[in-house]
C-alpha cells in the first residue's frame, strides 16, 4: 500500500467531451500504463476505423475486466502524483456514474469535470454538476477540452468557461470565490495534461497534474466507526460464507464483534481477506471478502451494513433530507414513493413532508427544485447522517429508469 494519502477522483462530464481520453492520458503522464501499451491500442483503434481513440480504450479495456469477473480488486485504476496515490472513478454514462458514485463502490473526494470547447454545457454535464454538488465533492477542477479544435482561441474558452460558472453558481459552488479551476486542455494531444502548453500562452495557471497534486488531503475516513456495506453474499467451500464490500468508514480487525443491520444477525469477526491474501486488518476504501463466526449465508444479503457491536450502524424508521430534483415528467407530491439508492441498498420510500430551504411547506416541487423532505422508507434502511458518516449519508431517487434526484440525509428518526 502507498504512505501517500488516498483520493477517489472523479470524472465527470457530457458523453464525448473527452472523459475517457482524459483518464487514459493521465494514467500514460503519471507512469501507471506503458507506453508499449497505449501503442498496441492506437493501432487497434485504427484497425477499427476508430483511430485518436487509444487513450479512451485503456479505461474501456479496464471496464471488461472489471465486468467480467467476480474480482474485488480495482487496484489497476490507481495513479500517484508526488503528494497523492488516486484511485480513477470512471464516470462513462450518466446512470453508471450515479451507480458508482453513490452504491458505495466509490465516494469521491474530488473531480475534474470536462466540458468540450466545441460543445459547451449539456445536459449530463448539469448531472453530473447536481450530483457532486449534492454528494458533496468539495474540490471540483473544469478542464475545457478539445482546445486544439478551437485553435487555442482566448474568447471560446472565456465563454465557455463563463457558461460553466453560470452553472456551478446555480447549484451552489463556490459564490465569489476563486476555489475551482478552469484549465484549457487537449488530453488527446496532451496539452496542459502535464506540463504548461505553449499552445496557450494566455493562460499562466496549473497542468491538470499539478492542480490534482495540488488537492487538500481528504478526512481520514478511519476515524469514524466501522460501516461496510455489503455488495454480495458467497458461499465458499473450506471458509464458509463469505459477505464481500468496501470498508467506506472505520478499520475491522479479526476478533471484533459485529452486527449486520438492519438484519439483526451478530457474530465474530474471524478472517479477512483483500486480493485473494489473508490480511490483519482493512481500513476505509479496501474492497474486501470476510467471514463472520455465527452468521450464514441466509443472515445477511446486498444492503445491509456492518458495523461494530458497540456502534451499530443507524436504522431508520423515516428520515429528513436535503434533495436536489434533476429532472422529472411532471411533479412530485407528498405520497410519492419513488426507489432510493443508498450504499448498496434499494428500498421505495415514501415523501411525507416537503418544504423549502427555510422549513415553508410546499404543496409540489419539480425539476431544478431544491427542496427539505422528510421519507419514510417501506423496509428497515441503514443511513446516516451525511454531516457525521458522508460514506452514507447520500442517496439517489430512481423513478421510471432514471435518475430524478439526489440528496444528503440531515435528521434520522431510529426505528
Amino acid at each position: 500500500m502507498s504512505e501517500k494519502p488516498h483520493q477517489n477522483l472523479a470524472v465527470i462530464g457530457h458523453v464525448d467531451h473527452g472523459k475517457s481520453t482524459l483518464v487514459g492520458r493521465l494514467l500514460f503522464e503519471t507512469g501507471a500504463v506503458e507506453k508499449h501499451v497505449i501503442d498496441q491500442y492506437r493501432k487497434e483503434a485504427e484497425e477499427l476505423g476508430k483511430g485518436g481513440f487509444e487513450f479512451a480504450y485503456v479505461m474501456d479495456n479496464l471496464k471488461e475486466e472489471r465486468e467480467r469477473g467476480v474480482t474485488i480488486d480495482i487496484a489497476h485504476q490507481d495513479f500517484h502524483t508526488d503528494n497523492h496515490y488516486f484511485t480513477i472513478v470512471d464516470c462513462p454514462g450518466h446512470r453508471d456514474f450515479v451507480k458508482n458514485m453513490i452504491t458505495g463502490a466509490s465516494q469521491a473526494d474530488s473531480a475534474i469535470l470536462v466540458v468540450a470547447v466545441d460543445d459547451g454545457v449539456a445536459p449530463q454535464t448539469q448531472e453530473h454538476v447536481f450530483l457532486s454538488r449534492t454528494l458533496g465533492i468539495g474540490e471540483l477542477i473544469v478542464a475545457i477540452n478539445k482546445m486544439d479544435k478551437e485553435n487555442w482561441d482566448e474568447g471560446k474558452f472565456n465563454e465557455v468557461k463563463g457558461k460553466v460558472i453560470e452553472l456551478l453558481e446555480s447549484v451552489g459552488y463556490n459564490k465569489g470565490d476563486e476555489k475551482v479551476l478552469f484549465i484549457p486542455v487537449s488530453a488527446f494531444e496532451g496539452d496542459n495534461i502535464k506540463e504548461a502548453s505553449s499552445n496557450a500562452p494566455w493562460y499562466d495557471g496549473p497542468s491538470i497534474l499539478e492542480a490534482i497534486n495540488d488537492l487538500p488531503v481528504p478526512k481520514d475516513a478511519t476515524d469514524a466507526p466501522l460501516r461496510l456495506p455489503i455488495q454480495d453474499v458467497y458461499t465458499i467451500s473450506g471458509i464458509g460464507t463469505v459477505p464481500v464490500g468496501r470498508v467506506e468508514t472505520g478499520t475491522m480487525k479479526p476478533g471484533m464483534k459485529v452486527v449486520f443491520q438492519p438484519s439483526g444477525a451478530t457474530g465474530e469477526l474471524k478472517s479477512i481477506e483483500m486480493h485473494h491474501q489473508e490480511i490483519a486488518e482493512a481500513r476505509a476504501g479496501d474492497n474486501v471478502g470476510f467471514n463472520v463466526r455465527g452468521v450464514g449465508k441466509e443472515d445477511v444479503r446486498r444492503g445491509d451494513v456492518l458495523g461494530p457491536v458497540d456502534k451499530p450502524p443507524t436504522v431508520a424508521k423515516r428520515f429528513k433530507a436535503q434533495i436536489i430534483v434533476m429532472q422529472h415528467p411532471s411533479v412530485i407530491t407528498v405520497g410519492y414513493t419513488p426507489v432510493f439508492h443508498a450504499h448498496t441498498s434499494q428500498v421505495a420510500c415514501t415523501f411525507e413532508e416537503i418544504t423549502d430551504i427555510q422549513g415553508k411547506s410546499l404543496d409540489f416541487i419539480k425539476a431544478g427544485d431544491a427542496a427539505l423532505v422528510w421519507v419514510r422508507p417501506q423496509k428497515p434502511v441503514v443511513i446516516e447522517v451525511a454531516s457525521e458518516i458522508p460514506e452514507l449519508g447520500a442517496f439517489a431517487i430512481r423513478d421510471m429508469g432514471s435518475t430524478i434526484a439526489a440528496g444528503k440525509v440531515i435528521e434520522i428518526e431510529e426505528v
